[in-house]
């Protein structure tokens, strides 16, 4: 097993509305010290919604962080106390205008560990029926629809390209053993 780091020293550098930024001073067993610069990122939830002809809705939005617009699996985080399941409701009906009568948690991961500790909740949605709720004032939507068999196909094309959405869609395919 790899030598467990031991937090001695953490400075805060920014707190925000939706993530923190420390520096931790960590110190091995053997004395040894290293830096890490870590994001502190509340958990959020990810979604594979399917309608009831297997098609899978995605979102296109503009990414400023990359200065891409990006198709993506509908995501957010969770709102205070928030359970994941409520969440997921939330983020699907802000995101897609649907709502789910079947929303099954498949599980999880954690987004990139290596700095961040944001960990995803990913769900199934099925059973899905028109519910919107008002989309979050700093975001700009487009609904996609595509058939999940196809997914794969995104990913290869480089439509999908965020770590999330191809975890989650592969995730799903193999599950229903697509």
């Amino acid at each position: 097993m790899a030598d467990i780091e031991h937090v001695i020293v953490t400075r805060r550098i920014y707190e925000g509305r939706i993530l923190n930024l420390r520096v931790d001073t960590a110190q091995f067993p053997d004395g040894r010290t290293t830096t890490r610069e870590v994001v502190e990122h509340s958990p959020s939830v990810v979604l594979v919604p399917l309608d009831d002809h297997g098609n899978v809705l995605l979102v296109r939005q503009y990414r400023l962080a990359v200065g891409h617009t990006l198709l993506e699996l509908p995501a957010g985080g969770l709102n205070g106390q928030e359970t994941p399941e409520v969440a997921a409701d939330r983020e699907l009906r802000e995101e897609t205008g649907y709502a789910a009568a079947h929303l099954e948690r498949l599980g999880g991961y954690f987004a990139s560990p290596g700095y961040c500790s944001e960990y995803l909740h990913l769900f199934l949605a099925t059973g899905l029926h028109e519910a919107p709720l008002d989309a979050d004032h700093d975001e700009s939507i487009d609904v996609v629809r595509a058939p999940l068999r196809e997914a794969v196909s995104l990913i290869e094309r480089g439509e999908v390209q965020d770590a999330k959405s191809v975890a989650g869609l592969l995730w799903v395919l193999h599950r229903l053993g697509r």
